[in-house]
């Protein structure tokens, strides 16, 4: 009786595709961050502030005045160094640290005028290039992308946040905040 190939079980089929589609992402993602990153880093070192306090001081405009633990929360870097990345920004009179009004002790940190003014500007020089990626595409295909990438962002922050950061052995993963320039 000849033999004859068995199809792959469904199951497999999709454990596979799964498995392709997560690596085309990762060479996707990969190659965005990476355009992304030296883009940002050129761009934004021109306001004489690094791309990580570029972030705080998004993150101090967006959700307001917050303590130090819930800036570096929202950064992913450890505390040691956010807390040097605010020190920058409070020596370049970015940031403030204020007191917190329920509890003298602790202090608050807000973003100042001057930073307000600083990210105005840099937001508007990124839009400025956004636009220029944006502009030859379809309308529809530029919806479409924003939504794709901010249900990625949403997904991959709600991974992080619930302390999925390193699916490898922690010998193989550097400490949480290592390498970020402050």
């Amino acid at each position: 009786m000849p033999t004859t190939a068995t199809k792959p079980k469904p199951v497999a089929q999709e454990a596979l595709r799964l498995e392709q589609d997560a690596q085309a992402l990762h060479r996707a993602v990969s190659d965005l961050v990476r355009v992304y990153q030296f883009r940002d880093r050129n761009k934004i070192c021109c306001h004489d502030i690094s791309v990580t306090q570029c972030y705080a001081l998004e993150s101090l405009l967006e959700h307001g005045p917050m303590q130090l633990n819930e800036l570096a929360a929202h950064l992913f870097l450890d505390k040691s160094t956010t807390s040097r990345v605010i020190d920058a920004l409070e020596r370049k009179q970015y940031v403030e640290r204020i007191p917190k009004a329920d509890d003298r002790r602790a202090v608050a940190l807000r973003i100042t005028v001057s930073g307000r003014v600083l990210n105005d500007r840099i937001h508007r020089d990124l839009i400025e290039q956004q636009k220029a990626l944006l502009r030859d595409l379809d309308p529809a295909l530029r919806a479409t992308v924003s939504q794709v990438i901010e249900k990625l962002a949403q997904a991959a922050q709600a991974r992080f946040s619930a302390g999925d950061s390193c699916a490898m052995p922690t010998d193989c993963c550097p400490p949480s905040g290592s390498g970020a320039k402050a």
